[in-house]
């Protein structure tokens, strides 16, 4: 069964208008402010047939960066769509064939690996501060500054 999946497009560099016209005759497209990022729907199978899709549909229409999901899907997942550089594209090749893996495995993993590394030294980071915080003002006091922070800051997520 065929359904719409929201799609972001991720450019390189603004589009040119006549980049826009080009795409606009094969897929309808909705961009931001500067022309770099783009939504659209898509019908499709599944979310990866929908941004194999698209990045087929546009060819060299626009300066394609990356092609995502919008929403993540069941497991909370947002499917990536990369065109690789061929020396990367072959690094990764040999680097998976070499584990016993696809490259789709492969960098999957890979990337994963990078994401939690990257979540955990921003923690570090900010357990670091509340810790330098902590030892000049009491928790309420931070709780309340933090609070005052996050209700005073345009843009900042709803408590």
């Amino acid at each position: 069964m065929n359904v719409h999946h929201a799609i972001e497009i991720t450019l390189t560099r603004p589009a040119t208008h006549a980049e826009l016209a080009q795409a606009a005759r094969t897929l309808s497209l909705t961009a931001n402010h500067d022309a770099t990022r783009f939504m659209a729907v898509v019908h499709a199978k599944t979310p990866g047939r929908a941004l194999n899709r698209v990045r087929r549909q546009l060819g060299e229409a626009l300066p394609v960066d990356v092609i995502t999901t919008h929403y993540p899907d069941s497991s909370g997942h947002v499917l990536l769509n990369i065109t690789l550089p061929p020396d990367a594209d072959t690094a990764i090749r040999r680097a998976a064939d070499r584990s016993g893996q696809t490259p789709r495995l492969f960098a999957q993993r890979a990337l994963h690996r990078a994401l939690a590394q990257h979540a955990k030294r921003e923690a570090d980071l900010l357990d670091g501060a509340a810790q330098q915080l902590l030892a000049t003002t009491t928790a309420a006091q931070l709780v309340a500054a933090v609070a005052r922070a996050l209700t005073s800051t345009p843009g900042a997520p709803a408590c």
